[in-house]
């Protein structure tokens, strides 16, 4: 059976295109099945504890390689990731390659990343498994959109753009605009409520704008292609 061509694949995608959002977001809710997010969530907790690295807000795993500006030295993906990474890379959103990254964050309730942007080390390309809880992932205006003395006085609440409600099982999809130039990030807080905000509503089940969401453990797989990658060196002894 022939492969599907990369018109086949965006015709695909183009019903889960948030139009109410910048280009260019999908979302595909249950995306993998609740079997496939039990696996998973065992599968992350069963890693050895050196994978994970504590951070202030969060902990974290690497699996692929450490993304560095002179090239990730790249490691195969463990067994356990790869039918996920695989049925995302077949969407063809990385174009004509494979994601070779992923980055596991684990957030407890009550716990959050600041705003950013991923920046040149990836393709312009981010995708993300929501398993566990839910969460809300928050897109601001970058700072250049500001006067010098507005940005010493407006938070991050004033340059709110919109927000995203990921449920369990979902896979969202960033690119272009969206990636460029919109920071994102999730807010430090034990609960969400659904405001006209969340651009998403209409696509997310048995929700509706009033309602609040308590948080719970969330754990996000976020599935990336690094461009430049390097071999290990291979170090011989004496």
């Amino acid at each position: 059976m022939a492969s599907d061509t990369e018109d086949d694949r965006l015709k695909k995608l183009a019903q889960y295109v948030i139009e109410k959002g910048p280009e260019r977001i999908y979302y595909i809710p249950d995306f993998i099945t609740k079997g496939e997010e039990e696996y998973l969530k065992d599968s992350v907790y069963k890693a050895p504890k050196p994978r994970w690295t504590q951070l202030q807000n969060r902990r974290l795993q690497n699996w692929g390689g450490v993304p560095h500006v002179k090239g990730m030295i790249a490691e195969a993906l463990p067994t356990w990731l790869q039918s996920t990474v695989a049925k995302i890379s077949d969407l063809g959103v990385f174009g004509d390659k494979k994601a070779n990254h992923v980055l596991v964050n684990e957030y407890l309730s009550g716990q959050g990343i600041m705003p950013h942007l991923d920046g040149p080390l990836f393709y312009p390309t981010i995708t993300t498994v929501n398993l566990g809880s839910h969460g809300v992932l928050n897109f601001y205006r970058p700072m250049e959109e500001t006067s010098q003395e507005n940005a010493l006085t407006e938070d991050w609440a004033q340059r709110l753009e919109f927000s995203l409600l990921l449920e369990p099982r979902s896979l969202l999809i960033l690119q272009e605009t969206c990636y460029h130039h919109f920071l994102h990030g999730i807010e430090e807080r034990s609960s969400d409520i659904i405001t006209d905000k969340i651009f998403n509503v209409d696509q997310c089940q048995g929700v509706k704008f009033n309602d609040e969401l308590s948080r719970e453990t969330r754990i996000s797989l976020t599935i990336r292609h690094v461009p430049k990658t390097t071999k290990p060196i291979l170090r011989l002894g004496r």
